[in-house]
């Protein structure tokens, strides 16, 4: 087996110069956030809570938007551009008929906290940093913006504040103690350091917390705190914007081995990962420029299956409801949710982009039971088989993406 049949590799001087964004080319304008019929506009205060330049992005129509040199610097030295890998030995596990089937993974996790949250930490807190602020805040849930936002911050000497759903918290010490080495404040979500979670612990002190109530509180402490800002990991388009630095490279990837995906497939939470690999693929398409017939499928667990068993219609996007309304598959932001290990995905609504792209059908989604049993043994096959160790969110996208290949198996079956 060759090496370079395995990897599929870009050297840094090839690294994309530009996010892509997917606005100008959805089928119909995204519908934009507004307020609610009663008490003060959540729209106006979004200035006074979060980075101006990444707003500037949010409502942006131009298609490329230049990635500062800066920035390039940061991606760089967080080890991109990263690698895609083709899985060999997965394939030959699952038998496929004449080896027809082949399947391909992005690293992500080589990034220095593990994930792909560091795309867009590094940009926000590098655009925070040049407009005065000294901390950043924010939310998390699985822990991975979390760190990944501290990780940002310390790079570029902001302090930082952590708004952790307590069940999540409590169960990864480790990851706890990672923040705290980049110089981060963790608070378990609810806390006593906001109003927000004062409140919701006065009814249930052991409240497990969700990424909606943790948005609540990031967003207080924004707003109460001077020369504090607000950073958000997922949902918002700025942030898919940032986070298209994966799709772009796995085009350049594929074009490397003459190759374009059939199938697309990442995990969904609130779509910052699936938007960051799927939409440049997307735009190609709305654009005009492929032809190709591509499925994209955005895997979800029954806990939170906002795009499933979610309506299409505003909500707000956290719990107290300090944000604008935006136009989304939601669950209802007081949904309450069982816990799951894959806690970066518990979340009640999935992002304006994605969720317009599913109401007109040009994406896919499927939400496996809460149990995570069937999601897990695929992981451990995929353990076996490629010797890498995924993420409980991950463990969804390869879950999804085996049984993929298994129903291409059976119809190739028939048609032999």
């Amino acid at each position: 087996m060759e090496r370079e049949d395995v990897q599929i590799v870009l050297h840094p001087d090839e690294l994309p110069r530009k996010w892509y964004n997917i606005l100008p080319d959805l089928p119909e304008p995204l519908p934009r956030p507004k307020d609610p019929e009663m008490g003060p506009s959540r729209v106006e205060l979004l200035p006074k809570m979060m980075v101006k330049k990444c707003l500037e992005q949010e409502f942006s129509e131009q298609r490329w938007i230049k990635i500062p040199d800066e920035i390039i610097d940061l991606y760089i030295q967080a080890g991109r551009p990263r690698l895609l890998y083709r899985a060999k030995r997965l394939e030959k596990a699952l038998k496929p008929p004449e080896n027809k089937i082949k399947l391909y993974y992005k690293r992500e996790d080589l990034s220095p906290t593990g994930s792909h949250k560091v795309n867009t930490a590094l940009a926000q807190v590098f655009y925070a940093a040049n407009e005065g602020y000294d901390t950043v805040c924010t939310e998390t849930g699985a822990g991975q913006w979390g760190s990944a936002l501290a990780y940002a911050a310390s790079l570029m000497n902001l302090k930082s504040v952590v708004f952790w759903v307590r069940f999540t918290y409590n169960w990864k010490p480790g990851r706890r103690t990672l923040m705290k080495l980049y110089g981060a404040e963790v608070y378990p979500s609810p806390s006593n350091i906001t109003e927000t979670g004062r409140e919701i612990l006065k009814k249930n002190p052991d409240h497990p917390g969700s990424l909606g109530i943790a948005v609540s509180e990031g967003l207080e402490f924004a707003l109460t705190h001077e020369n504090a800002v607000y950073c958000l990991g997922s949902v918002l388009n700025h942030v898919l914007l940032h986070q298209t630095i994966i799709g772009l490279e796995a085009r350049k990837q594929f074009e490397l081995i003459d190759e374009y995906p059939d199938v697309m497939i990442s995990c969904l939470g609130g779509g910052s990962n699936f938007g960051g690999f799927v939409l440049p693929f997307i735009g190609e398409i709305l654009r005009g420029e492929i032809s190709k017939d591509i499925k994209f499928i955005a895997a979800q667990t029954q806990a939170a299956p906002s795009l499933v068993g979610g309506e299409y219609r505003y909500d707000f996007a956290d719990h107290a409801e300090k944000t604008p309304m935006l136009k989304m598959y939601t669950l209802g932001h007081k949904k309450e949710m069982p816990t799951v290990y894959a806690e970066g995905l518990r979340y009640h609504a999935a992002a304006p982009i994605i969720s317009l792209l599913r109401h007109k059908g040009i994406i896919d989604a499927v939400a496996y039971p809460i149990d995570e049993r069937h999601v897990f043994e695929r992981a451990r096959l995929f353990i076996k088989s490629e010797g890498f160790l995924p993420a409980p969110e991950s463990a969804y996208s390869i879950a999804c993406a085996i049984d993929e290949a298994l129903k291409a198996k059976k119809t190739m079956k028939k048609r032999s």
